[in-house]
């Protein structure tokens, strides 16, 4: 990465810190506050009930506080990932992550606790402190061997689980990856022989999982910086590297890597050579996992020994080591029973949870999320993807199941099928879903032209496209101005190395252009001179001819001006072959989970066949998110309570379903209550064929759909994702006029999945 290219991505990130608002955390009230009714139960008289109870019966925190979903994130920044002791205060951005990834991932409530305290029996004295307040601790960035004086100290004195992810939430998912990666090469643990890089707190975490799998302690060979780790030897010794000392007169990697079946690096660039890696068993294992660059590269490793399994902690190479595949799902398995700690037993729980997914088929939903790549098991998918929706159901509830078996469990389920159908079912309150749409993106490098390519969103969104995906973006506009516009905004990116511009004032292939639009609509009412016109002046429209002469693969515009306008072209030119807009479909990601509504623009008031076919589209693209549809036809009737127009026209889409017998849930017509509230569905049909609360909303009308879009984007914090045209096989989308910059490569990303896979 050059020098300019650092600098763009070190402003980005900082503005991405400082804006709308400092930091990546805020505290939300979950009860009402609205009357002085509301404030006498949440605060004095009322909450002295509440501490009451939990004075007479501590377990009763769990039921009236939010303690059984909080957990901390504690540092004291000795040792960050990546950057070293840079002390708490400069933590505190990495903490607030890790505290996201708990809420997106797992929905776990978290404070970030940066403390100002390298002596560690002092540090696990404050955080021992700590236990009133959270159900868990999350030890996170304190150096070797610190972080094994605190973690004992406080496992030993507090009543609630201590886990350092540094440590064991690596250790986890390495034993996961190499549970799998022995299953196939037919080998067994208690056999092979083990030679790994790295004395820091996770390399010896991870050499201790694979002694609860069952490796010999004696076929264990640890090397540091200094060398073999062996009897007797003082330089930086500490009581955790002693373990693995062996009685041997051998000193170095090179001359213990003879025969190894698994080499564990967790040190730096460069340990491993191919030489060393010729002189390992057959087959042999390699997990390569310094970041950001491996102990050795994977290619490398192919080039002398091609039967190699090779797992790195990268996301750009196959079998990615990332601790998000388990840490989140830990903690939910953790807290949901009111364990006392993380035991042996349950980490062993989340290593066979994840190795066993891994071997289970792919779901449809995530087979979807990540088209274009490899998901089944074998040597380059040892391990899930971190997206993958089943991960939170599997890992959670063996990790519940083994709490309860070895009695840490204060709060034990009865029906663990149920819990884990709970989890399955809330897994998408993430808001991650558009990660796994980028990575599918990747996967292909197809063309995107926008059509308003003067526009700083869309400049800005260019720029963001050929740092997230493969994707060559084309922008329509006048050079000069591109031009100058990306020197004043301070963007990197130039017309013609970068990006390729077209310019409607004078582009050689004008006359082509307006020659192949004449053709599509000469008998259309189109003359050569409006086609002329039409071309040198609406970029809209040579966006669509570009796509339609196979210049560019897909269409992004309506930054600008009313959709329907830009419909119009868009039908003009690509409506063919098949494909027509069926309508237009916003995902809306919040947090309780995302919601999906149509059709916000297409058909002002679509009859019963276009409802169903919005339907039928809504819920393919639904599983492009790898979201189970689950479909409400939304109208002023509710179940056939009022003779009004749209609630006929849901009825009437309603029986076209039922004849198509789809493979999807659906129920209509009805309110929106209805629709989002179980309970109340219930109320009024108790025999609903639509189980838990809908996430598509169709509605009769586009006032009544673009309204609810609009109320969520605004009054909610809603991030919308679209619009989607549907029916279009992805060769256009139409924004509207308040898309972001970040809006704008959401729908890039989307239009980046190939033809293919999208419809």
């Amino acid at each position: 990465m050059d020098d300019e290219a650092k600098q763009t991505l070190r402003s980005a990130a900082l503005f991405y810190h400082e804006h709308p608002k400092p930091g990546k955390l805020e505290i939300r009230a979950t009860k009402p506050l609205a009357n002085g009714r509301d404030l006498s139960r949440a605060y004095s008289p009322g909450v002295a009930e509440a501490c009451l109870e939990i004075k007479a019966d501590p377990a009763n925190a769990a039921r009236y506080t939010s303690r059984g979903n909080l957990v901390a994130v504690v540092s004291n920044g000795t040792a960050v990932l990546g950057l070293g002791n840079i002390g708490a205060l400069a933590s505190k951005p990495v903490m607030e992550g890790k505290a996201v990834l708990f809420k997106k991932f797992a929905n776990i409530d978290c404070f970030d606790i940066e403390l100002d305290q390298p002596d560690p029996e002092k540090l696990a004295e404050i955080v021992c402190a700590l236990e009133p307040t959270f159900g868990a601790i999350n030890l996170e960035d304190i150096k070797a061997p610190d972080c094994f004086i605190v973690e004992r100290i406080c496992r030993e004195r507090m009543g609630i689980p201590v886990f350092h992810d540094d440590q064991h939430g690596t250790a986890i998912v390495v034993g996961a990856a190499a549970t799998n990666a022995l299953h196939i090469t037919k080998r067994k643990f208690e056999d092979i022989k083990v030679v790994s890089t790295g004395g820091g707190a996770a390399g010896i975490a991870c050499l201790n999982m694979l002694l609860k799998l069952g490796v010999r302690r004696e076929n264990i060979w640890l090397c540091d910086i200094h060398g073999l780790v062996y009897e007797g030897r003082a330089e930086d010794m500490n009581p955790e590297k002693a373990a693995f000392a062996q009685a041997t007169d051998l000193r170095t990697l090179g001359e213990v890597i003879d025969g190894a079946d698994l080499f564990l690096g967790l040190s730096g660039p460069g340990v491993l050579t191919p030489d060393m890696v010729a002189r390992m068993a057959p087959e042999p294992i390699v997990f390569a996992l310094a970041n950001p660059t491996p102990e050795i590269m994977p290619d490398a490793v192919q080039a002398v020994s091609p039967g190699a399994i090779v797992a790195t902690g990268r996301s750009d190479y196959p079998n990615q080591v990332n601790n998000v595949l388990c840490f989140p799902f830990i903690f939910r398995g953790a807290l949901d029973v009111g364990a006392t700690q993380i035991n042996d037993e349950m980490e062993v729980a989340c290593v066979e949870g994840i190795a066993r997914l891994a071997r289970a088929t792919t779901s449809a939903e995530t087979a979807a999320a990540y088209q274009g790549e490899t998901l089944t098991f074998g040597r380059d998918y040892l391990i899930p993807k971190p997206f993958d929706p089943r991960l939170m159901g599997v890992v959670a509830s063996s990790v519940a199941r083994a709490a309860m078996e070895t009695g840490v469990a204060m709060r034990p389920l009865d029906d663990l099928d149920a819990y884990k159908s709970s989890l399955d079912h809330s897994v998408f309150r993430s808001a991650m879903l558009m990660r796994p749409v980028f990575q599918s993106a990747r996967a292909a490098s197809r063309r995107l032209v926008f059509a308003e390519g003067e526009d700083e969103r869309v400049l800005r969104a260019a720029q963001a496209v050929l740092e997230e995906t493969t994707e060559v973006p084309i922008l329509i506009g006048r050079p000069e101005v591109i031009e100058r516009r990306l020197e004043r905004y301070g963007l990197p990116i130039k017309p013609g190395r970068d990006f390729e511009v077209v310019n409607p004032e004078n582009d050689p292939r004008y006359r082509d252009y307006w020659e192949t639009y004449h053709g599509l609509m000469a008998r259309r009412g189109v003359t050569p001179d409006t086609a002329r016109a039409i071309l040198r002046t609406n970029t809209t429209a040579i966006g669509a001819i570009m796509v339609h002469r196979g210049e560019a693969d897909s269409l992004i515009c309506g930054a600008f001006g009313q959709y329907l306008w830009h419909l119009n072209y868009v039908r003009q030119v690509l409506a063919r072959d098949g494909l027509r807009p069926v309508g237009a479909l916003s995902l809306m990601i919040m947090d309780e989970g995302p919601l999906f509504i149509a059709d916000t623009q297409v058909n002002h008031e679509p009859t019963p066949q276009q409802v169903a076919e919005t339907v039928i589209g809504a819920a393919r693209h639904a599983r492009r998110f790898g979201v189970v549809p689950k479909v409400a036809l939304c109208s002023h009737s509710q179940f056939g309570t009022l003779d009004t127009e749209s609630g006929r026209r849901m009825r009437g889409a309603m029986e076209i379903l039922d004849q198509m017998g789809v493979d999807f849930e659906y129920e209509g017509e009805m309110h929106v209550d209805a629709a989002l509230l179980p309970e109340v569905r219930a109320r009024l049909m108790p025999e609903s064929r639509l189980d838990g609360a809908a996430n598509i909303l169709v509605f009769g009308s586009t006032d009544a759909a673009s309204a609810v879009r609009n109320i969520l984007k605004t009054r909610s914090d809603a991030l919308e994702v679209g619009p989607i045209l549907m029916g279009m096989g992805n060769r256009a989308h139409i924004v509207t006029p308040s898309i972001t910059a970040r809006g704008l490569l959401n729908v890039a990303a989307i239009a980046g999945t190939p033809v293919s896979h999208y419809s």
